[in-house]
Protein backbone atom coordinates (compact mmCIF):
# COMPACT_ATOMS: atom_id res chain seq x y z
CA UNK A 1 0.00 0.00 0.00
CA UNK A 2 1.24 3.57 -0.94
CA UNK A 3 2.24 5.49 2.44
CA UNK A 4 1.92 9.03 1.64
CA UNK A 5 0.22 10.32 -1.69
CA UNK A 6 0.78 13.54 -3.42
CA UNK A 7 -1.48 16.49 -2.47
CA UNK A 8 -0.88 18.85 -6.02
CA UNK A 9 -2.98 21.58 -4.97
CA UNK A 10 -0.93 21.74 -1.19
CA UNK A 11 2.86 20.76 -2.88
CA UNK A 12 3.49 18.23 0.21
CA UNK A 13 2.94 15.22 0.95
CA UNK A 14 -0.32 13.79 3.61
CA UNK A 15 -0.20 10.77 5.19
CA UNK A 16 -3.60 9.01 4.43
CA UNK A 17 -3.72 5.89 6.94
CA UNK A 18 -2.93 4.79 10.26
CA UNK A 19 0.56 3.01 11.43
CA UNK A 20 0.14 -0.90 13.04
CA UNK A 21 3.13 -3.00 13.62
CA UNK A 22 5.28 -1.01 10.93
CA UNK A 23 3.00 -0.67 7.98
CA UNK A 24 0.01 2.30 6.83
CA UNK A 25 -2.97 0.48 6.81
CA UNK A 26 -6.87 1.98 7.03
CA UNK A 27 -9.28 1.64 9.63
CA UNK A 28 -10.67 -2.18 9.86
CA UNK A 29 -13.99 -0.10 9.46
CA UNK A 30 -12.69 1.47 6.29
CA UNK A 31 -14.15 4.43 7.93
CA UNK A 32 -12.65 8.36 7.44
CA UNK A 33 -12.55 11.43 8.18
CA UNK A 34 -11.88 15.06 7.16
CA UNK A 35 -8.74 17.27 8.23
CA UNK A 36 -9.17 20.92 7.84
CA UNK A 37 -7.23 23.37 7.25
CA UNK A 38 -8.37 25.98 10.07
CA UNK A 39 -6.84 29.31 7.81
CA UNK A 40 -9.03 28.50 4.84
CA UNK A 41 -11.71 26.07 6.13
CA UNK A 42 -11.13 23.66 3.53
CA UNK A 43 -10.66 20.32 3.73
CA UNK A 44 -6.33 19.11 3.64
CA UNK A 45 -7.28 14.95 3.01
CA UNK A 46 -8.73 12.32 5.00
CA UNK A 47 -7.43 10.16 7.74
CA UNK A 48 -8.16 6.41 8.93
CA UNK A 49 -10.94 6.66 11.63
CA UNK A 50 -10.12 4.28 13.83
CA UNK A 51 -12.13 2.26 16.57
CA UNK A 52 -11.85 -0.57 19.18
CA UNK A 53 -10.50 -2.76 16.61
CA UNK A 54 -7.95 -0.86 15.26
CA UNK A 55 -7.09 0.05 18.88
CA UNK A 56 -6.93 -3.69 19.58
CA UNK A 57 -4.55 -5.15 16.74
CA UNK A 58 -2.35 -1.93 17.36
CA UNK A 59 -2.14 -2.82 21.82
CA UNK A 60 -1.52 -6.63 20.17
CA UNK A 61 1.29 -5.62 17.78
CA UNK A 62 2.59 -3.00 20.64
CA UNK A 63 2.58 -6.10 23.37
CA UNK A 64 4.31 -8.66 20.81
CA UNK A 65 7.10 -6.09 21.01
CA UNK A 66 7.82 -6.16 23.99
CA UNK A 67 8.55 -9.73 23.69
CA UNK A 68 10.79 -9.29 21.08
CA UNK A 69 14.04 -7.64 19.73
CA UNK A 70 12.99 -4.33 21.19
CA UNK A 71 13.42 -6.26 24.78
CA UNK A 72 17.17 -7.37 23.79
CA UNK A 73 17.97 -4.09 22.92
CA UNK A 74 20.39 -2.20 25.16
CA UNK A 75 19.39 1.20 26.77
CA UNK A 76 22.42 2.24 25.04
CA UNK A 77 21.28 1.25 21.68
CA UNK A 78 17.85 2.47 22.63
CA UNK A 79 19.50 6.22 23.23
CA UNK A 80 20.99 5.74 19.61
CA UNK A 81 17.82 5.27 18.10
CA UNK A 82 16.68 8.31 19.95
CA UNK A 83 19.48 9.96 18.72
CA UNK A 84 18.73 8.77 15.13
CA UNK A 85 14.98 10.09 15.60
CA UNK A 86 15.81 13.52 16.20
CA UNK A 87 18.63 13.51 13.28
CA UNK A 88 15.82 12.44 11.21
CA UNK A 89 13.23 14.92 12.38
CA UNK A 90 15.79 17.43 12.42
CA UNK A 91 16.41 17.44 8.37
CA UNK A 92 12.68 16.97 7.71
CA UNK A 93 11.94 20.26 9.87
CA UNK A 94 10.43 22.09 6.68
CA UNK A 95 8.27 19.50 5.49
CA UNK A 96 6.72 18.39 9.57
CA UNK A 97 6.46 22.40 10.56
CA UNK A 98 4.85 22.98 7.20
CA UNK A 99 2.08 19.96 7.71
CA UNK A 100 1.81 21.21 11.68
CA UNK A 101 0.68 24.61 10.59
CA UNK A 102 -1.84 23.82 7.53
CA UNK A 103 -3.38 20.84 10.32
CA UNK A 104 -3.71 23.56 13.01
CA UNK A 105 -3.41 26.98 11.68
CA UNK A 106 -0.39 28.11 13.61
CA UNK A 107 1.95 30.54 12.26
CA UNK A 108 5.37 28.61 10.26
CA UNK A 109 7.83 30.09 12.75
CA UNK A 110 5.75 28.73 15.39
CA UNK A 111 5.63 25.74 13.82
CA UNK A 112 9.45 25.54 13.42
CA UNK A 113 10.18 26.22 16.74
CA UNK A 114 7.78 23.58 17.71
CA UNK A 115 9.82 20.85 15.57
CA UNK A 116 12.96 22.32 17.11
CA UNK A 117 11.95 21.78 20.68
CA UNK A 118 10.72 17.93 19.38
CA UNK A 119 14.34 17.60 18.58
CA UNK A 120 15.55 18.28 22.00
CA UNK A 121 13.16 16.63 23.69
CA UNK A 122 14.39 13.49 21.52
CA UNK A 123 18.06 14.24 22.77
CA UNK A 124 17.13 14.63 26.05
CA UNK A 125 15.99 11.35 26.58
CA UNK A 126 18.37 9.77 24.47
CA UNK A 127 21.08 11.16 26.68
CA UNK A 128 18.92 9.36 29.78
CA UNK A 129 18.22 6.24 28.34
CA UNK A 130 21.38 4.35 29.77
CA UNK A 131 21.37 6.66 33.31
CA UNK A 132 18.53 5.21 34.64
CA UNK A 133 19.89 3.13 37.86
CA UNK A 134 18.46 0.89 40.43
CA UNK A 135 20.03 1.02 43.72
CA UNK A 136 20.72 -1.55 46.56
CA UNK A 137 18.97 -1.96 49.94
CA UNK A 138 21.63 -2.38 52.80
CA UNK A 139 20.07 -5.17 55.00
CA UNK A 140 23.30 -6.59 56.45
CA UNK A 141 26.14 -8.91 55.33
CA UNK A 142 24.02 -12.04 54.82
CA UNK A 143 21.73 -10.55 52.12
CA UNK A 144 22.12 -8.81 49.14
CA UNK A 145 18.96 -6.85 48.44
CA UNK A 146 19.05 -4.57 45.38
CA UNK A 147 16.26 -2.93 42.82
CA UNK A 148 15.81 -3.20 39.00
CA UNK A 149 14.22 -0.50 37.06
CA UNK A 150 11.86 -2.26 34.03
CA UNK A 151 9.64 -0.94 31.43
CA UNK A 152 5.97 -0.70 32.58
CA UNK A 153 4.99 -1.97 29.31
CA UNK A 154 2.95 -1.12 26.32
CA UNK A 155 1.32 2.70 26.90
CA UNK A 156 -1.04 4.90 25.69
CA UNK A 157 -0.71 8.48 24.87
CA UNK A 158 -3.64 10.65 23.83
CA UNK A 159 -2.06 13.82 22.03
CA UNK A 160 -3.87 17.29 21.96
CA UNK A 161 -4.35 19.85 19.01
CA UNK A 162 -2.46 22.47 20.18
CA UNK A 163 0.98 21.47 20.14
CA UNK A 164 0.26 17.71 17.86
CA UNK A 165 4.03 16.95 17.55
CA UNK A 166 5.91 18.59 21.05
CA UNK A 167 2.89 16.94 23.17
CA UNK A 168 3.35 13.36 21.51
CA UNK A 169 7.37 13.91 22.03
CA UNK A 170 6.88 14.99 25.59
CA UNK A 171 5.51 11.97 26.76
CA UNK A 172 6.96 9.34 23.30
CA UNK A 173 9.98 9.77 23.73
CA UNK A 174 10.64 8.81 27.49
CA UNK A 175 8.61 5.59 27.36
CA UNK A 176 10.84 4.63 24.49
CA UNK A 177 13.98 5.34 26.25
CA UNK A 178 12.74 3.69 29.26
CA UNK A 179 12.05 0.58 27.10
CA UNK A 180 8.03 1.14 26.28
CA UNK A 181 6.50 0.50 23.47
CA UNK A 182 3.74 3.34 22.76
CA UNK A 183 0.45 3.51 21.00
CA UNK A 184 -0.40 7.08 20.28
CA UNK A 185 -4.06 8.53 19.68
CA UNK A 186 -3.37 12.10 18.05
CA UNK A 187 -6.28 14.64 18.17
CA UNK A 188 -8.99 13.95 15.30
CA UNK A 189 -8.10 17.91 14.41
CA UNK A 190 -4.34 17.07 14.10
CA UNK A 191 -3.38 13.67 13.27
CA UNK A 192 -0.86 14.56 10.00
CA UNK A 193 2.52 15.14 12.57
CA UNK A 194 1.88 11.89 14.33
CA UNK A 195 2.20 9.57 11.38
CA UNK A 196 4.80 11.47 9.96
CA UNK A 197 6.58 10.81 13.31
CA UNK A 198 5.97 7.09 12.95
CA UNK A 199 7.00 6.97 9.51
CA UNK A 200 10.17 8.99 10.51
CA UNK A 201 10.49 5.83 13.45
CA UNK A 202 10.46 3.23 10.24
CA UNK A 203 13.11 4.89 8.87
CA UNK A 204 15.44 4.95 11.46
CA UNK A 205 14.88 1.22 11.98
CA UNK A 206 12.89 1.01 15.30
CA UNK A 207 11.57 -2.26 15.75
CA UNK A 208 8.05 -3.35 14.27
CA UNK A 209 5.32 -3.26 16.45
CA UNK A 210 7.29 -0.45 19.04
CA UNK A 211 5.34 2.88 18.09
CA UNK A 212 1.68 2.64 16.36
CA UNK A 213 -0.58 5.55 15.55
CA UNK A 214 -4.24 5.24 15.80
CA UNK A 215 -6.36 8.17 14.49
CA UNK A 216 -9.62 8.75 15.13
CA UNK A 217 -11.84 10.15 17.21
CA UNK A 218 -11.53 10.06 21.22
CA UNK A 219 -15.51 8.90 22.14
CA UNK A 220 -14.60 5.90 19.34
CA UNK A 221 -10.38 5.18 19.81
CA UNK A 222 -9.59 7.05 22.65
CA UNK A 223 -11.74 5.42 25.04
CA UNK A 224 -10.92 2.09 23.39
CA UNK A 225 -7.21 2.93 24.20
CA UNK A 226 -8.09 4.00 27.92
CA UNK A 227 -10.00 0.53 28.99
CA UNK A 228 -8.22 -1.76 27.02
CA UNK A 229 -6.48 -4.46 29.19
CA UNK A 230 -3.33 -4.80 27.92
CA UNK A 231 -2.17 -1.04 28.50
CA UNK A 232 -0.18 -0.46 31.81
CA UNK A 233 0.01 3.31 31.42
CA UNK A 234 -1.76 6.43 30.19
CA UNK A 235 -0.05 9.59 29.16
CA UNK A 236 -3.47 12.35 28.21
CA UNK A 237 -3.31 15.88 28.05
CA UNK A 238 -6.51 17.96 27.33
CA UNK A 239 -9.25 19.38 28.95
CA UNK A 240 -10.58 18.60 32.41
CA UNK A 241 -13.59 16.74 31.72
CA UNK A 242 -11.92 14.60 29.38
CA UNK A 243 -9.45 13.87 32.03
CA UNK A 244 -11.16 12.92 34.61
CA UNK A 245 -13.00 10.45 32.20
CA UNK A 246 -9.55 9.37 31.31
CA UNK A 247 -8.42 8.93 34.92
CA UNK A 248 -11.88 6.85 35.66
CA UNK A 249 -10.82 4.31 33.06
CA UNK A 250 -7.21 3.47 34.08
CA UNK A 251 -8.44 3.25 37.56
CA UNK A 252 -10.94 0.42 36.39
CA UNK A 253 -7.58 -1.08 34.83
CA UNK A 254 -5.81 -0.43 38.02
CA UNK A 255 -3.52 1.42 35.73
CA UNK A 256 -1.36 4.53 36.44
CA UNK A 257 -2.06 7.94 34.46
CA UNK A 258 -0.25 11.37 33.96
CA UNK A 259 -2.74 13.77 33.09
CA UNK A 260 -2.20 17.42 32.29
CA UNK A 261 -4.95 19.36 32.36
CA UNK A 262 -6.78 22.98 31.80
CA UNK A 263 -4.96 25.91 33.64
CA UNK A 264 -6.10 29.32 34.07
CA UNK A 265 -2.93 30.95 34.89
CA UNK A 266 -2.51 33.60 37.66
CA UNK A 267 -0.59 36.34 36.89
CA UNK A 268 0.66 38.46 39.72
CA UNK A 269 2.11 41.77 38.54
CA UNK A 270 2.83 43.94 41.63
CA UNK A 271 3.58 48.00 41.75
CA UNK A 272 7.90 47.14 41.73
CA UNK A 273 7.28 45.04 39.06
CA UNK A 274 9.54 45.51 35.58
CA UNK A 275 6.79 46.60 33.32
CA UNK A 276 8.86 46.56 29.82
CA UNK A 277 9.37 42.26 31.00
CA UNK A 278 6.18 41.88 32.42
CA UNK A 279 4.37 43.20 29.39
CA UNK A 280 6.62 41.38 26.58
CA UNK A 281 6.09 37.98 28.53
CA UNK A 282 2.71 38.30 28.98
CA UNK A 283 2.43 39.66 25.11
CA UNK A 284 3.56 36.08 24.17
CA UNK A 285 2.03 34.23 26.88
CA UNK A 286 -1.32 35.27 26.57
CA UNK A 287 -1.18 35.51 22.98
CA UNK A 288 1.16 33.09 21.34
CA UNK A 289 -0.38 29.62 19.48
CA UNK A 290 -3.28 32.10 19.34
CA UNK A 291 -3.59 31.78 22.99
CA UNK A 292 -4.49 27.73 22.68
CA UNK A 293 -1.90 26.92 25.69
CA UNK A 294 -2.45 25.04 28.96
CA UNK A 295 0.22 27.71 30.72
CA UNK A 296 -0.65 30.68 29.17
CA UNK A 297 -0.54 33.81 30.59
CA UNK A 298 -4.21 34.25 30.60
CA UNK A 299 -5.41 35.87 33.91
CA UNK A 300 -3.65 39.34 35.00
CA UNK A 301 -3.64 39.94 38.79
CA UNK A 302 -2.55 43.81 38.51
CA UNK A 303 -2.13 45.90 41.71
CA UNK A 304 -4.41 49.12 41.31
CA UNK A 305 -1.42 51.77 41.06
CA UNK A 306 -0.01 50.09 37.98
CA UNK A 307 -3.24 48.58 36.45
CA UNK A 308 -4.13 51.13 33.29
CA UNK A 309 -0.16 51.68 32.78
CA UNK A 310 0.45 48.31 32.14
CA UNK A 311 -2.70 47.68 30.29
CA UNK A 312 -1.75 50.33 28.39
CA UNK A 313 1.17 49.12 27.53
CA UNK A 314 -0.48 45.25 26.52
CA UNK A 315 -2.97 46.70 24.21
CA UNK A 316 -0.46 48.68 22.52
CA UNK A 317 2.12 45.45 21.75
CA UNK A 318 -1.02 43.69 21.34
CA UNK A 319 -2.35 46.13 18.80
CA UNK A 320 0.76 45.61 16.08
CA UNK A 321 -0.13 41.82 16.29
CA UNK A 322 -0.24 40.39 12.46
CA UNK A 323 -3.19 38.02 12.41
CA UNK A 324 -3.11 35.71 8.82
CA UNK A 325 -2.88 32.18 7.90
CA UNK A 326 -0.21 30.02 9.11
CA UNK A 327 2.02 29.61 5.81
CA UNK A 328 1.48 33.85 5.91
CA UNK A 329 3.76 33.43 8.62
CA UNK A 330 2.11 36.78 10.77
CA UNK A 331 2.36 36.87 14.52
CA UNK A 332 -1.19 34.86 15.37
CA UNK A 333 -2.79 32.09 13.26
CA UNK A 334 -6.59 31.20 13.64
CA UNK A 335 -7.80 28.74 16.23
CA UNK A 336 -7.92 25.52 15.58
CA UNK A 337 -11.31 24.85 14.36
CA UNK A 338 -14.93 26.11 13.72
CA UNK A 339 -16.15 24.82 17.62
CA UNK A 340 -13.14 26.40 18.92
CA UNK A 341 -13.81 29.85 17.32
CA UNK A 342 -17.87 29.64 18.81
CA UNK A 343 -16.09 28.87 22.30
CA UNK A 344 -13.37 31.40 22.15
CA UNK A 345 -16.16 34.16 20.62
CA UNK A 346 -18.69 32.94 22.79
CA UNK A 347 -16.72 33.77 26.03
CA UNK A 348 -15.53 37.09 24.99
CA UNK A 349 -19.46 38.02 24.30
CA UNK A 350 -20.07 36.38 27.52
CA UNK A 351 -17.64 38.87 29.65
CA UNK A 352 -19.29 41.72 27.65
CA UNK A 353 -22.61 40.38 28.79
CA UNK A 354 -21.65 40.17 33.13
CA UNK A 355 -20.01 43.77 32.69
CA UNK A 356 -16.13 43.48 31.48
CA UNK A 357 -15.22 46.17 29.45
CA UNK A 358 -13.51 45.59 25.84
CA UNK A 359 -10.16 46.99 26.03
CA UNK A 360 -8.78 45.15 22.85
CA UNK A 361 -9.86 43.64 19.72
CA UNK A 362 -13.06 41.42 20.41
CA UNK A 363 -13.81 39.54 16.66
CA UNK A 364 -12.51 39.01 13.26
CA UNK A 365 -9.88 40.65 11.64
CA UNK A 366 -11.90 42.62 9.13
CA UNK A 367 -9.13 41.80 6.28
CA UNK A 368 -10.07 37.69 6.96
CA UNK A 369 -13.52 36.49 5.41
CA UNK A 370 -12.81 32.46 6.21
CA UNK A 371 -10.72 31.12 8.89
CA UNK A 372 -11.06 30.82 12.56
CA UNK A 373 -9.55 34.15 12.85
CA UNK A 374 -9.91 36.16 16.46
CA UNK A 375 -7.96 39.61 17.32
CA UNK A 376 -5.78 39.38 20.21
CA UNK A 377 -8.40 40.57 22.99
CA UNK A 378 -8.33 42.13 26.70
CA UNK A 379 -11.21 42.31 29.10
CA UNK A 380 -10.83 44.34 32.43
CA UNK A 381 -12.81 45.64 35.05
CA UNK A 382 -13.13 41.65 35.46
CA UNK A 383 -14.55 40.77 38.41
CA UNK A 384 -13.64 37.12 39.99
CA UNK A 385 -17.12 35.85 39.63
CA UNK A 386 -17.46 36.72 36.33
CA UNK A 387 -17.13 33.51 33.74
CA UNK A 388 -14.21 34.67 32.03
CA UNK A 389 -12.23 35.05 34.77
CA UNK A 390 -13.00 31.40 36.09
CA UNK A 391 -13.05 29.64 32.95
CA UNK A 392 -10.36 28.17 30.85
CA UNK A 393 -11.16 30.05 27.48
CA UNK A 394 -8.50 28.31 25.56
CA UNK A 395 -7.46 31.48 22.57
CA UNK A 396 -5.86 34.63 22.09
CA UNK A 397 -8.09 36.47 25.38
CA UNK A 398 -6.49 37.55 28.49
CA UNK A 399 -8.66 39.12 31.23
CA UNK A 400 -7.51 41.74 33.89
CA UNK A 401 -8.63 41.67 37.33
CA UNK A 402 -7.27 44.36 40.30
CA UNK A 403 -5.55 43.97 43.64
CA UNK A 404 -4.37 45.83 46.17
CA UNK A 405 -2.74 44.08 49.31
CA UNK A 406 -0.32 40.34 49.19
CA UNK A 407 -3.20 38.59 50.46
CA UNK A 408 -5.35 39.93 48.08
CA UNK A 409 -3.73 38.94 45.39
CA UNK A 410 -3.32 35.37 46.69
CA UNK A 411 -6.39 34.78 47.46
CA UNK A 412 -7.27 35.31 43.92
CA UNK A 413 -4.70 33.46 42.50
CA UNK A 414 -5.91 30.08 44.83
CA UNK A 415 -9.87 31.07 44.17
CA UNK A 416 -10.13 28.06 41.68
CA UNK A 417 -9.67 25.01 40.84
CA UNK A 418 -7.35 24.94 38.34
CA UNK A 419 -3.57 24.57 39.55
CA UNK A 420 -1.39 24.46 36.46
CA UNK A 421 1.46 27.31 36.43
CA UNK A 422 1.33 31.04 38.14
CA UNK A 423 3.52 34.15 37.72
CA UNK A 424 4.92 36.68 40.06
CA UNK A 425 6.62 40.20 38.57
CA UNK A 426 8.36 42.18 41.21
CA UNK A 427 11.90 43.03 42.04
CA UNK A 428 11.03 41.87 46.14
CA UNK A 429 12.42 38.77 45.64
CA UNK A 430 11.86 37.51 49.64
CA UNK A 431 7.85 38.42 48.72
CA UNK A 432 8.25 36.48 45.43
CA UNK A 433 9.72 32.95 47.42
CA UNK A 434 7.56 33.81 50.10
CA UNK A 435 4.22 33.49 47.94
CA UNK A 436 6.04 30.89 45.29
CA UNK A 437 5.57 28.88 48.27
CA UNK A 438 1.78 29.60 49.43
CA UNK A 439 0.55 29.48 45.47
CA UNK A 440 -1.57 26.53 44.78
CA UNK A 441 0.39 25.69 41.17
CA UNK A 442 2.64 22.84 39.64
CA UNK A 443 5.11 25.24 38.46
CA UNK A 444 5.80 29.07 39.73
CA UNK A 445 7.29 31.12 37.51
CA UNK A 446 9.36 34.13 38.57
CA UNK A 447 10.06 37.54 36.90
CA UNK A 448 9.72 35.37 33.69
CA UNK A 449 7.03 33.35 31.56
CA UNK A 450 7.50 29.74 29.87
CA UNK A 451 10.85 29.09 32.16
CA UNK A 452 12.20 25.76 32.12
CA UNK A 453 12.74 23.38 29.00
CA UNK A 454 13.10 19.19 28.66
CA UNK A 455 14.98 18.94 31.54
CA UNK A 456 12.31 20.83 33.97
CA UNK A 457 9.17 18.61 35.16
CA UNK A 458 5.52 20.18 34.60
CA UNK A 459 3.07 19.48 35.72
CA UNK A 460 -0.93 20.60 37.42
CA UNK A 461 -2.43 19.91 40.93
CA UNK A 462 -6.09 19.69 42.02
CA UNK A 463 -8.20 20.51 38.59
CA UNK A 464 -4.77 20.66 36.77
CA UNK A 465 -4.21 17.14 36.72
CA UNK A 466 -1.89 14.41 38.09
CA UNK A 467 1.84 13.56 37.72
CA UNK A 468 4.83 15.15 35.87
CA UNK A 469 6.41 15.19 32.66
CA UNK A 470 9.22 16.29 31.66
CA UNK A 471 12.91 15.67 33.14
CA UNK A 472 13.34 12.42 34.78
CA UNK A 473 10.78 12.47 36.63
CA UNK A 474 9.37 12.24 33.26
CA UNK A 475 11.30 8.83 32.37
CA UNK A 476 9.49 7.22 35.97
CA UNK A 477 6.65 7.24 34.41
CA UNK A 478 7.24 4.38 32.61
CA UNK A 479 9.46 2.46 34.95
CA UNK A 480 8.73 0.03 37.68
CA UNK A 481 10.88 -0.82 40.24
CA UNK A 482 11.29 -4.43 40.80
CA UNK A 483 13.43 -5.60 44.13
CA UNK A 484 15.44 -9.05 44.50
CA UNK A 485 16.69 -10.01 47.51
CA UNK A 486 19.39 -12.67 47.91
CA UNK A 487 20.15 -14.78 51.14
CA UNK A 488 23.96 -15.40 51.10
Amino acid sequence: MTVLSRDAALGLDLPRSMFIDDSFEPAASGKTFATIDPSTESILGQAARGDAADVDRAVAAARRATRGDWRDITPAQRGRLLFQLADVIAARKDEIARIETLDVGKPLKESRGDVDGVVATLRYNAGAADKLEGSTIPLGRSVIDFTLLEPVGVTAHIVPWNYPLGMLARSVAPALAAGCTVVIKPAEQSPLSALLFAECCREIGIPKGVVNVVTGYGEEAGAALVAHPDIRAITFTGSVETGRLVYQGAARGLKPAVLELGGKNPVIVFEDADLDRSVSDILDGAFGNCGQVCSSSSRLILHSTIHDEFLDRLAHAASGLTVGPGLADRDLGPVVSAEQYQRVTGYIEKGRGEGARLRLGGGRPKHLGLGYFVEPTILDRVEPFHVVAREEIFGPVAVALSFETTEGAKALANGLGYGLVAGLYTQDISRALRLAQDIEAGSVWINGWFIGGQQAPTGGIKDSGVGRERGLPGIMNYLQIKNIGIRL
